[in-house]
């Protein structure tokens, strides 16, 4: 008897050493039989990953980072900023409503894409070349074309409702580069090219995002700056209400660090175009890599 018990507590032990070094995350009991009662061992929480978030102080300091540089610079900025899968985001100058110039042209495209999947169809051949040479090359004429296929004004702010925009105002007439809207709309926009809860269908998303990814060397450059494979779109304007002070805005996805981040930066009154070009690709890094440090230490 007094070597069965020996023998059942050197198994009791040796079971324990294995559990103590496994990773599994619930303890089973082990097969042999105590000779006494035990208190049953509660099983190990499964951890959850931490969702990352910004504090309030780091935010503040991101902030004034913005401010001391953005001093020293001409014109007005806005930018949002949000991680696709997690929702981190980070605003600043969200007051600001400015013309979108070509960025609409995205906007545009969408709501072409809309309207032909409202009637049940591809698009066209005709439809596809303007819709390439407005994104890639940010053709005017292609745009034009487009904007009456969709129905001008009226077309856009009825796709806008859909792709769930509030503070975009389609230009009068004519005027698609007249448009106004927030960098967070923009944000919402190209949610609705990311996410599956969009009103575009997955083969519409991706088109769009193949053409912001193949726009032309030299348009590359505004929130393609923050990260790698960008897919972009940027519009730039001198506007005779501002004394012909540039209006430079750009829109995109890139992915840094693993993770994919839309990124919508809008500026009016910079002084030349480089500036404002300037401006943008410094404001996108710095948030940016503001953002990425949330999730290196959460």
């Amino acid at each position: 008897m007094r070597r069965a018990v020996l023998l059942a507590a050197a198994v009791l032990a040796a079971t324990a050493t294995l559990v103590a070094g496994s990773t599994a995350f619930v303890y089973e009991p082990p097969a042999v039989p105590t000779m006494a009662p035990t208190t049953p061992t509660a099983p190990a929480q499964r951890r959850h990953p931490t969702t990352p978030t910004l504090t309030r102080s780091q935010r503040d300091e991101l902030t004034r980072a913005l401010r001391r540089y953005l001093d020293g610079r001409t014109g007005d900025l806005s930018i949002s900023v949000r991680e696709a899968s997690t929702g981190l985001s980070y605003s600043y100058g969200d007051g600001l409503r400015t013309a979108t110039a070509s960025i609409v042209k995205v906007d545009i495209v969408m709501a072409l894409l809309l309207r032909a999947q409202h009637e049940r169809r591809a698009l066209t051949s005709s439809e596809k070349a303007l819709a390439e040479r407005a994104i890639k090359v940010s053709d005017n004429d292609a745009a034009s074309a487009l904007w009456r296929s969709v129905g001008g004004a009226r077309g856009l702010a009825s796709a806008n409702r859909k792709l769930g925009l509030r503070d975009t105002e389609p230009g009068p007439g004519g005027s698609w580069g007249s448009t106004t809207t927030s960098a967070a709309d923009q944000i919402r926009l190209l949610t609705a090219l990311t996410s599956a809860d969009s009103p575009l269908s997955s083969a519409s998303r991706r088109y769009v995002r193949r053409l912001m990814g193949d726009v032309a060397p030299e348009q590359a450059w505004g929130v393609s700056a923050a990260g790698t494979g960008a897919e972009v779109k940027n519009g730039w304007l001198p506007r005779e209400r501002h004394g012909g002070a540039w209006t430079v805005n750009s829109i995109g996805i890139v992915a840094i660090a693993g993770r994919t981040f839309l990124l919508a930066a809008l500026s009016e009154r910079d002084s030349t175009l480089r500036d404002g070009v300037e401006t943008l690709e410094h404001v996108c890094g710095t948030v940016a890599a503001a953002l990425v440090r949330a999730f290196i230490e959460t």
